[in-house]
Formats: C-alpha cells, sequence, structure tokens
C-alpha cells in the first residue's frame, strides 16, 4: 500500500520478484472506503477493489504522510489484515513526545525534553488574541535549562521546521513564528541541544513473528557540517558504520519499547552521541575531507536527480549504486567513516535516542551505504505472520 512509486516501492517490488513473492498492490489515495450493516467496499472511480484484499492478510504500509499510515494501518486492521508496522506502532511514531515517553519508561537514554501543549497565539470566544510566547519559553526553560535548546514539530519529519534557539530572545522568536499544523498538530517539543559533533545515527531494527527482535551490525551515519540538523534530506553525506554490541542492544529495548506486543515490525531510529569535548580528530580536517568528497557525492546526487520510469528501474538502480560505490571507494571516505567508528567505539555509553521512524527511506543510501536492503525485513515480517488468522491475531483485545 503506497502513494506513489517512489524507488523504496519500486525496490520492494523488485527485491519480492527476486524472494519469489507475489505482491498485491493495494492503493489509498483517491479511493472511496465504505462501511455498513451488509459490508464494506473499496473502490476508485470506476473499479472495485475488494478482490485485491482477498485472501490477503498481510499489507506493507507504505504511505508516506504520517496522518495517511494511521488512517490506513487502522482501516486495513479493521478489515482483518495485519500491518506492518502496526496501528499501535504508528500511533507511537506519529509523535516524537509520545515516543520518548515510551523510551523513557524503559530507562533508554534520551535528550531532555519538554511538552508544552499551548499554542503560541490562542483566539478567545470573545474574539481576543492571546500571546503565549513568554509562559510557553518559561515553561521548556524550566525543564531545560536556559543553554542551546532545539524546538521541534511533534510530527515533523526531514529536519522541517527544526530550531535552534541560542538565547531566550531567539526561544520566543522561534515560538512566536511556529503554528499549528499537520506536522505541529498542538504545542512544542523543546530539546537540550546535544553536542553530536558532525554526525548522527539511522539504526535499522525490526521483529518476525516468532522471532527476537534483530538489530542490524551496521548503520547510517549522516554527516556534515552545514546545519546542527544531519538529516539526508537537508543534503548531508552519508557513510556506513559498524555498531559496537552494546549499542545494537541498546537499540533492541527501544524496538522492543515501540513494538510493545506486536508480532512484526520494522523501525529505524534515530541516534545521537553527547561528545562534549571528545572531538580527537581537527573540526578543520573533518571539513576538508568532506570538502574533497563532494565531487564523488555529486555524481550520486546527478542520478538520484533523474526522472524514473518504473520499466527502466533496474537500468537506473545500476548507475546509482555504481555512483555510490565511486563515492565509496575514495580515500576521503574510508577517513571519515573510520573517524565516526573510531567515536562510537569511544562513546559508545553515551548514546542518545531521540525519534523512531515506522517507515524509514532505505533503497538509496540505507541500502547502498548502510549495506540493509530494508525490503527483505519488511518482506519477511510479512510473510511470518501472513498465515497467522485473524482470531489467534485479536484474541488477546
Amino acid at each position: 500500500m503506497y502513494e506513489s512509486a517512489d524507488t523504496d516501492e519500486m525496490g520492494i517490488r523488485l527485491t519480492a520478484e527476486e524472494m519469489g513473492i507475489n505482491l498485491v498492490y493495494i492503493p489509498f489515495r483517491k479511493v472511496s472506503v465504505s462501511i455498513s450493516n451488509d459490508g464494506y467496499h473499496f473502490k476508485t472511480k470506476g473499479r472495485h477493489l475488494e478482490k485485491n484484499l482477498e485472501g490477503v492478510n498481510a499489507v506493507l504500509n507504505r504511505m508516506q504522510s504520517k496522518n495517511a499510515r494511521l488512517y490506513a494501518a487502522s482501516i486495513m486492521e479493521g478489515l482483518g489484515k495485519y500491518v506492518v508496522n502496526p496501528l499501535t506502532l504508528e500511533y507511537l511514531c506519529f509523535s516524537k513526545f509520545r515516543s520518548l515517553v515510551e523510551l523513557w519508561r524503559r530507562g533508554i537514554r534520551i535528550p531532555s525534553t519538554v511538552f508544552v501543549p499551548l499554542d503560541a497565539h490562542d483566539i478567545t470566544t470573545s474574539g481576543r488574541q492571546l500571546n503565549n510566547e513568554e509562559d510557553i519559553a518559561d515553561l521548556i526553560q524550566e525543564g531545560i535549562g536556559t543553554e542551546d535548546i532545539v524546538l521541534k514539530p511533534d510530527a515533523g519529519t526531514h529536519g522541517r521546521e527544526v530550531r535552534l534557539s541560542r538565547d531566550r530572545r531567539t526561544l520566543i522568536k522561534n515560538i512566536n513564528s511556529s503554528t499549528p499544523s499537520i506536522i505541529n498538530p498542538i504545542g512544542f517539543v523543546a530539546q537540550e541541544f546535544i553536542e553530536k559533533w558532525f554526525y548522527d545515527l539511522r539504526i535499522i531494527v525490526t521483529k518476525e513473528r516468532g522471532k527476537p527482535p534483530y538489530c542490524y551490525p551496521t548503520a547510517l551515519a549522516r554527516g556534515g557540517f552545514k546545519d546542527f540538523r544531519t538529516n539526508t534530506f537537508l543534503g548531508n553525506m552519508v557513510f556506513g558504520v559498524k555498531l559496537p554490541m552494546n549499542i545494537r542492544n541498546s537499540s533492541i529495548e527501544c524496538g522492543k519499547a515501540m513494538g510493545r506486543d506486536s508480532e512484526a515490525w520494522v523501525l529505524g531510529l534515530d541516534a545521537m552521541f553527547n561528545l562534549g569535548e571528545d572531538r580527537f580528530v581537527d573540526d578543520e580536517y573533518v571539513k576538508s575531507e568532506l570538502e574533497k568528497l563532494i565531487p564523488s557525492f555529486n555524481g550520486v546526487k546527478t542520478v538520484k536527480r533523474e526522472k524514473i520510469k518504473l520499466g527502466k528501474f533496474s537500468n537506473w538502480n545500476k548507475k546509482l549504486e555504481n555512483a555510490f560505490h565511486n563515492y565509496m571507494s575514495t580515500t576521503h571516505y574510508n577517513h571519515i567513516k573510520d573517524i565516526i567508528e573510531e567515536s562510537i567505539a569511544r562513546n559508545a555509553d553515551n548514546i542518545l535516542f531521540h525519534e523512531a521512524n515506522s517507515c524509514p527511506e532505505f533503497w538509496e543510501q540505507t541500502r547502498i551505504v548502510g549495506g540493509i536492503n530494508v525490503a527483505v525485513p519488511l518482506i519477511k515480517c510479512a510473510k511470518s505472520v501472513a498465515g497467522w488468522s485473524v482470531f489467534q491475531r485479536y484474541k488477546r483485545y
């Protein structure tokens, strides 16, 4: 189930073909879902799609919008399907603060965080505007302190509208400019600013029915000095790095916290290290190595910008792999990779988990650079629950 055939969805199809799995496409845009005492209908304007759902026990929910994933999961579960990822997990991942509450309850280390369920401006019933930015700033600073503070939309993605406040004046300005929206439904999430040097991590954790959770031994490191946000959506470079076992074990605990008692799921966890002054390599050297990587990384970005047609996906995929391999074969890439891996090893006990993603992008960067084709655990998770009866699945409810 997806909105449009992007590279991840094409990659899932290609991987399924290689695994001998026949996938059925279920659209979720421009469809109507109707329910009555006589049953249900699932259709587009000119086509009934109920037959698409016949015999389907497991659904891969690849909707890109968090709201759409919530609706898709609730509808498909209402029709008796197991959804990867399940609705309970989607509900937690929708909100940064809800995710952090689950991790905090399990004793997992997180950045100090404050949630204030109040908008910067309210309109009273008489039409008068109330300005709440000073009160919100007070509550945030009482919870975190007066040092650097990161303000985030609770349901945001790709680093959008994440703002750093170096002082109270900037904090109030950032609060004042934030308005309720689909990515910031209510209130503010504020976090202490972590001195994470120049990189953070995307870690993949999965669980199949009947098996314990598993954390992959490599992670995707997103790095650069352009912005305090290291999200790759903002153009940062990527590196595949090894994870120490204690970090893998902590990641598994995060997965358990988010997955609760769900039988199968796939998660992308975002983590960073509170390094403080432990920068054992000069920043200028790191910047110079990153600078030398720009030409080869631009080759990757050139291929990624090409328009891709489903029928020519395999050819484009080979071009992308070649471009990434050229980038990863440079001495500068390996210098940065070695620095990140040493930093991780030195600070493994200082890791902080700050977000969980229920629909991680994977085909282009995580697969090639991190060595993890997330399509494989997605399909394996679906297979593991496909034969599980509806009665067994829901009898505990």
